[in-house]
């Protein structure tokens, strides 16, 4: 941000060693704590809650990160506002723009409070749609690290907003980075990369990134307009790791960098929840705030789309789809993607090593006459079952299908294996969602399934491989898939 910054040096803590997830991993699967809290509860059909945050020193120093300062409920102060000044605070831009929708209910956690998830408390997590944590410069308790990965992991959006390193406003000895980082490393829910992506320890002090070429992309494409960029006045950007989670995403880039590198604004899944990262808090700020504070506008700022990207990740967040001209939103069709999914066509819709889509009697299908038969040669090759499908952003996904395995082998050594994976498309592996081997055989056929919520947005190859050893067979046999979105 422009404005004015602390001037006592920065406190840098050791950032906590992010280790990768394992090979099962698609969104970042994590291990609850004992006393789980309620599920996150389904948003209404036309109000989609956000709580901003006000607890974590927001308006520290020359801070003013709050859309009113009538908190928790920004109608107090005015309950009609068509103007960004008929609520006080430097974000009351994106709070009077959401609210003029007719389609978001906005409050404040205050300062002094608490972030807590499963609690009676009305500011609690378990009654927002969307948790927006701008420029936080107060590390979270451990029991609020856990409140806030619960409610993502269980279908809340989370909106992170960084500063560059050094920005210690209140001289707490952490800063926004470090705020943010030590959310995603040390907590109880999951320390392992969850999101997908690191926050970089810079000061960038002056540019406009860009935003990719991506016409499908929802944050980039929503209601409240097209995003072109972004700007940096004194900001940072996120390291990717889609090995992580392959999930993570880059949308605007800071100018040379591209890819896993200098992404400056993000977004990611974990859980049945979403997660949207933005390196500075000048694009936020729309000038205008309480007196005494030096602000800067760079919500209006011709050098980017900041409105438009702000209100666009809002309303993604939120699974808000359409909420921009105030229209209702359109609620993901249920359905099942996969061209013929139980073989009964031949090869038709997939792609495979030839004669695997068969009828031979030597494996029977589970349902009709046809399936997939990959391996069963007891010599060493490989085979290969694919189609490509494109998931519906906004979408709950998950991959089904029955799963057959005999083999030849004695040892409990893994000798013939299958590998089922998630491509781009590129070919590049997004994610192995398992592995099977000749030790998993058993007599009849077991279901499978997995989570494809990750994906929502993407075109994909779901991709099936055997590679059988020298010596004895295994059979690898799948019948009745589904890819089903609802």
């Amino acid at each position: 941000m422009l404005g004015a910054r602390s001037s006592a040096p920065s406190r840098r803590k050791t950032a906590g060693v992010l280790t990768a997830l394992g090979a099962l991993v698609v969104a970042g699967g994590a291990a609850a704590q004992a006393a789980t809290p309620p599920a996150h509860t389904a948003v209404a059909a036309t109000q989609h809650r956000v709580l901003f945050d006000n607890s974590k020193a927001e308006t520290a120093g020359n801070a003013d990160w709050i859309i009113s300062t009538s908190q928790p409920d920004p109608l107090a102060q005015n309950p009609s506002p068509s103007a960004e000044k008929d609520w006080t605070g430097a974000l009351s831009s994106w709070g009077v723009a959401l609210q003029k929708t007719g389609n978001y209910a906005l409050k404040t956690l205050p300062s002094g409070g608490t972030i807590t998830y499963g609690t009676s408390s009305a500011t609690d997590l378990k009654n927002f749609d969307t948790f927006v944590m701008p420029e936080p410069n107060v590390l979270l308790s451990a029991a609020e690290k856990t409140a806030v990965m619960q409610f993502v992991k269980n279908g809340g959006g989370l909106f992170l907003i960084s500063d560059h390193t050094g920005s210690d406003r209140n001289n707490d000895g952490a800063d926004a980075v470090e705020v943010i980082n030590d959310l995603m490393s040390n907590n109880s829910v999951d320390s392992t990369d969850p999101f997908g992506f690191s926050v970089d320890s810079l000061n960038i002090g002056t540019d406009n990134p860009r935003a990719i070429g991506d016409p499908a992309d929802p944050v980039l494409n929503g209601s409240f307009g097209k995003v072109t960029g972004s700007i940096i006045r004194n900001g940072t950007t996120v390291t990717l790791k889609p090995s992580d989670n392959p999930a993570a995403k880059g949308l605007v880039y800071r100018t040379g960098s591209s890819g896993n590198t200098g992404a400056f604004f993000a977004t990611s899944t974990f859980g049945s929840g979403r997660v949207a990262f933005w390196g500075d808090s000048s694009p936020i700020d729309d000038g205008t705030g309480q007196s005494g504070n030096t602000l800067y506008d760079g919500w209006n700022d011709p050098a980017g789309t900041d409105a438009a990207l702000a209100l666009n990740a809002t309303e993604w967040l939120s699974g808000a789809a359409g909420s921009g001209d105030g229209g209702n939103p359109t609620p993901c069709t249920a359905a099942q993607l996969l061209a013929n999914p139980g073989f009964e066509l031949g090869s038709s819709g997939w792609t495979a090593t030839s004669g695997i889509i068969n009828n031979n009697s030597g494996e029977p299908a589970r349902t009709g006459a046809y399936k997939a038969w990959l391996g069963g040669k007891g010599s060493a090759h490989t085979d290969t079952l694919a189609q490509t499908v494109t998931i519906p952003a906004g979408c709950a996904a998950s991959l089904g299908f029955q799963l057959h395995i005999d083999t030849a082998e004695t040892s409990s050594t893994a000798y013939d294996t299958l590998k089922v994976q998630v491509l781009n498309g590129s070919g590049t592996v997004l994610g192995t969602l398992a592995t099977y081997s000749n030790v998993n055989a058993a007599s009849g056929y077991a279901p499978r399934t997995f989570d494809l919520g990750a994906y929502a947005g993407q075109t994909v190859t779901l991709k099936f491989t055997v590679t059988e050893g020298s010596k004895l067979q295994t059979s690898f046999v799948i019948d009745d898939t589904a890819l089903t979105v609802g």
